[in-house]
Order: C-alpha cells, then sequence, then structure tokens
C-alpha cells in the first residue's frame, strides 16, 4: 500500500530544487530500472505492478497507483526513486579521453540525446555549465535510455573547467560558424568538444578558452540551408568524426 507521502515525495521530483534537498531522482520502466539494479546506484524505493519486482524495497501498486507517480505523459509499469550519485571532477584525469562540454544545453530532451551519444562513442564523462538542464530532470533520464549509469555528467564553473583543461595540454575543439571545416581539419584522438546554447551557441567566455574551432559545413556547399544545426544532431555529427579518425 503506497502512503500519500510516499506520492508527494515521489511527485515533488519532479523539481530540481526537491531533487537537490532530497538527493533523490526517479527512474521510469521495467528495462531502466534492472538496468539500474545492476549499476553502483542504490535505488531507495521501487513501486511495480504486481509480479514485476521482488525485494524489500519493492512495493506493489496498481496502474491507477502508477498514473498518481509518473512524471511521464504515460505511465509505466513500474518507477523507482534513486540516489542521486556525486562524482569528483579531476581535470587532469581527462587527459588522454574525449570529452564533451556543453555551454548552457537548457533542453532536456537535448541533454538526454547527448548522454545516450557519448554513450554510444564511449565517451564517459561530459562538463555542464550550471545553466545547462539537469541530468537527473525525468525527461533526460528517460531520453538518456539507460546511458545516465554509465556517462558521468560534472556542473561546473564551465569557464573555469575548460580553463584549466586547456592550461593542462588538454585541446579544447568548438563549434562556430566560423570554424575550420570539420572534415578537412586536423583532429586529435583525445580533447574536449564544447557544444553550445541551443540558441545563441558558445558564450563569449568560454569560447575563449577554445584552441581550434570547427565548422559542419552544409552539402553542397552553395546550397541555401537551414541556419544552424540542432545542437544534438550537430553533437553526433562531430563525436562521429573524431571517432572514424582515431
Amino acid at each position: 500500500m503506497i502512503t500519500k507521502a510516499e506520492i508527494q515525495l515521489v511527485r515533488s521530483l519532479a523539481d530540481k530544487r526537491n531533487r537537490d534537498r532530497e538527493g533523490l531522482f526517479v527512474a521510469e520502466g521495467e528495462k531502466l530500472i534492472s538496468e539500474i539494479r545492476s549499476s553502483s546506484l542504490r535505488i531507495r524505493r521501487i513501486y511495480a505492478t504486481d509480479g514485476l519486482f521482488s525485494g524489500p524495497e519493492v512495493t506493489i501498486v496498481s496502474g491507477k497507483e502508477l498514473e498518481r507517480l509518473t512524471q511521464l505523459k504515460t505511465a509505466n509499469n513500474s518507477l523507482a526513486v534513486v540516489e542521486i550519485p556525486h562524482h569528483k571532477l579531476e581535470i587532469e584525469a581527462l587527459k588522454g579521453q574525449l570529452v564533451l562540454a556543453l555551454d548552457e544545453v537548457q533542453n532536456p530532451g537535448n541533454l538526454g540525446t547527448i548522454i545516450r551519444l557519448a554513450d554510444w562513442f564511449g565517451i564517459r564523462h561530459i562538463l555542464c555549465s550550471h545553466t545547462s538542464a539537469d541530468c537527473f530532470n525525468p525527461k533526460v533520464v528517460q531520453a538518456t535510455m539507460g546511458a545516465i549509469l554509465r556517462v558521468r555528467v560534472h556542473y561546473t564553473d564551465l569557464e573555469k573547467s575548460l580553463s584549466e583543461a586547456r592550461n593542462a595540454g588538454i585541446p579544447i575543439y568548438g563549434t562556430f560558424l566560423e570554424g575550420e571545416n570539420l572534415y578537412q581539419t586536423a583532429l586529435t584522438e583525445s580533447g574536449i568538444i564544447l557544444m553550445g546554447n541551443e540558441g545563441r551557441g558558445v558564450s563569449p567566455a568560454c569560447a575563449a578558452t577554445v584552441s581550434r574551432k570547427l565548422y559542419i559545413p552544409p552539402y553542397p556547399a552553395d546550397r541555401p540551408s537551414s541556419e544552424s544545426l540542432n545542437v544534438a544532431m550537430a553533437t553526433g555529427i562531430v563525436c562521429a568524426e573524431f571517432r572514424r579518425r582515431s
């Protein structure tokens, strides 16, 4: 039997301030919850229909009760309350790795897709400005399709972290309309790929830390085309080119 207090807690976790205060986030769906159970993350409580999961942390609920708990448009057959993991960011440890950095990427769907892309391309760390979307937003968690369990997202003073990385000898690549052609530019196997805000692009402060500006050209080059690419799509293209060269 689910209590009123439990319902209030789960519903409150739709808000970032409450997630931060409680140190908890919500994950929904049998597949995702099964992956979390096999990971290092700690599940506080699972609410599921009868026969789906077993264990002391499981509460059996009805479909109607799940509808009261869900933070999605359509309720799944299960929902878990999970403790938010905390990872220490060490700039020196990023040497020799391909890393993503996101400067005010604010759309939850874009962030979720980028985390999933990072997982696909073997990128284990993403640096995010404090003004980027929260990776434990329910929409982001669902959009990652489990990738949030394998990719570490660090919220940091991005300009400061990028400056430290550049001083440590880590190359920083950024995407700009005035950059060099991605397909004709020499790329290193490791480094930081900086992606900017959906509307404004990379901020001037973060742009000042970039060691090489890149541009994804349209095809053919002289044909009128869209003004810009969606940030998640652009991230996929850039990551694919870096991995193709490695």
